[in-house]
């Protein structure tokens, strides 16, 4: 019943893409409007398809790869409405809705896990955790998604090739503040999340700081975007900088979220998370 709700949102989800991407092509008002609901009751659904796990497990439901994947998708569709009201750019709905459909579909392909949740991951910092580090990763993943669109909408003016794409995507000056207040925002998020990650493992491991490969990684990832915020603030970096920057930073964040999760080993591995039931 409850893996249903996952489903129906999947499908949903499928629907809102296909919808946005009709819309970016006819650029009809209507097509938006219904698009965006399919995608609102895909993330109901979602959520309570999340809720209802998290019940179960007593815990946030990220431990394995499948429920991560699935996590991070009902974050970034999260970060988008959340947008969506501040800018109300409709056309950003095309590119990041097959981003989120992207990642319940890879989700969708593998299985739950059947492992005992010891009681170490109920931690209240753990849930902390884990909300601030994926809705900074959200917010990071519209940062590369603007600095894509701005690279590609760059392309168009500069080669004069003003094709009929050009005219249905934001100006350039409109995805370099998407790019930044996403950054702005994703930052402090991220931040909290290795704050909290840091106490929570001293609480339950007896130590801040373990040279845990993902442990590391994330580190680097920090430093790659303390960078990145640091040349847009002080250096006063915009446009093609920082959107180069962005897709570098975000290749970074791919490779601990998924690289050094599943080949790098250690206690945050998907192998290994869930499994440590002594905790």
């Amino acid at each position: 019943m409850v893996s249903s709700f996952f489903y129906l949102a999947l499908v949903l989800y499928l629907i809102a893409t296909g919808g946005f991407v009709v819309f970016i092509i006819r650029q009809e008002k209507w097509v938006f409007r219904i698009s965006l609901w399919f995608l609102i009751a895909a993330f109901a659904f979602h959520t309570l398809f999340l809720g209802i796990r998290a019940y179960g497990l007593g815990t946030i439901p990220v431990l394995d790869l499948k429920s991560a994947f699935s996590f991070f998708s009902w974050s970034v569709v999260l970060i988008y409405l959340i947008f969506y009201r501040k800018f109300r750019l409709m056309v950003l709905g095309a590119f990041v809705a097959p981003v989120a459909t992207l990642l319940m579909v890879v989700s969708s392909t593998m299985r739950w896990p059947e492992t005992a949740i010891g009681p170490a991951f109920k931690s209240a910092w753990l849930v902390v955790h884990i909300i601030t580090i994926f809705l900074g990763d959200a917010l990071f993943a519209i940062t590369f998604i603007a600095a894509v669109v701005y690279l590609v909408q760059e392309r168009q003016i500069k080669t004069k090739r003003l094709g009929s794409i050009y005219r249905r995507l934001p100006s350039l000056a409109t995805l370099d503040s998407i790019n930044h207040y996403s950054l702005i925002y994703g930052f402090p998020l991220l931040t909290i999340g290795m704050i909290t990650g840091s106490i929570y493992a001293q609480l339950n491991l007896g130590t801040y700081w373990q040279w845990d490969p993902k442990e590391v990684w994330s580190l680097i990832t920090w430093l790659f975007y303390a960078a990145l915020l640091h040349e847009r603030l002080t250096v006063g970096w915009r446009g093609r900088r920082a959107a180069i920057m962005s897709i570098i930073c975000f290749a970074v964040l791919l490779f601990t979220f998924i690289g050094a999760g599943l080949w790098m080993g250690g206690y945050h591995s998907f192998g290994n998370l869930g499994l440590r039931k002594a905790l």
